[in-house]
């Protein structure tokens, strides 16, 4: 029992991570329709940017923890926020009337751009940086074995909670949420209500990019490791959540990244740990067969 408490834990931390790739996923489909497969690779950027900042911070003397996270946060959110926005500007305004194919081989594209561009600027090698947080709780002991409760992992999931209570609020009661939901529906209808189109889904891509630094800020701190290819296989898994909840849905989001994130610490806990990601996937299929539209996800009408 003391075993799979701490794989819960362990799994519930890394769905976390997952949950918040995944809303900068959800929110980008919602409001276009199209899936960014850049933002793996934002994620990437915002790991890199957080390590470099913390190098930066050390150097510099910087001792408290506190107000290094705080600096470190805000720095990732901005950089990694002004990637999103030119991902948006490059590869999806000028292509927004094309066919549907024509942005999805864009963003493609920004992928593999962004994956070189680090290459280049980093190198191919592995980056990696000490442990900043220390200790934790002891939530029970059995026959010696002790299931622990990080203060990295409270702080990610503690933060993961926040953020999606946070952006929960905004969706539903700000004039940017109302703005996105009426883009969501129409977009030709909403530029005649007056809504700044092309401003609220540039703010959507510079929202989910966001998360995906608070993400790369997460995996940077609980794994300690980064190289250039990580947004890749974290990007497809994310995408793997939220098509698992529920595309378009945020808290479809957040719960598939959360059993993502548990179905991967139970099985190489339990089985054979190479083969934890074609369980994920082999569990997104079953879904998907019995229910397309995902665990929380609606069925779209289009209007004739």
């Amino acid at each position: 029992m003391a075993y799979f408490l701490q794989q819960f834990v362990n799994g519930l931390t890394l769905g976390a991570v997952y949950g918040l790739i995944a809303i900068g996923y959800t929110m980008v489909y919602g409001i276009i329709g199209m899936i960014n497969f850049a933002h793996g690779e934002i994620y990437m950027i915002g790991a890199f940017i957080a390590m470099i900042a913390f190098a930066v911070l050390g150097v510099a003397g910087v001792a408290s923890v506190p107000m290094a996270l705080i600096v470190v946060l805000l720095l990732a959110i901005v950089f990694t926020a002004a990637y999103g926005w030119t991902v948006e500007r490059l590869a999806y305004r000028p292509l927004r009337g094309s066919f549907r194919l024509a942005p999805l081989i864009s963003a493609i594209g920004m992928s593999i751009f962004l994956q070189n561009y680090v290459q280049l600027l980093q190198g191919a090698r592995v980056k990696a940086m000490g442990p900043l947080f220390r200790g934790g709780f002891v939530l029970m002991e059995d026959e010696g074995f002790r299931v622990t409760l990080s203060y990295l992992q409270l702080f990610i999931i503690v933060l993961t909670v926040a953020l999606m209570a946070g952006f929960t609020l905004l969706i539903q009661r700000t004039a940017l949420g109302r703005a996105q939901r009426a883009c969501e529906q129409d977009q030709k209808m909403a530029a005649l209500c007056g809504i700044n189109v092309d401003r609220t889904i540039s703010l959507t891509f510079v929202l989910g990019a966001g998360l995906a630094a608070v993400a790369g800020l997460m995996s940077t701190l609980y794994y300690g490791v980064i190289d250039f290819f990580i947004g890749f296989l974290v990007g497809l898994k994310a995408f793997t959540a939220a098509v698992l909840g529920g595309i378009g849905s945020l808290p479809g989001a957040m719960l598939g990244g959360v059993l993502i994130g548990l179905i991967e610490a139970f099985w190489a806990a339990y089985f054979d740990a190479a083969y934890k990601d074609v369980a994920a996937f082999s569990i997104l299929i079953l879904v998907l067969i019995f229910r397309p539209t995902g665990l929380l996800g609606r069925p779209q009408v289009e209007k004739v």
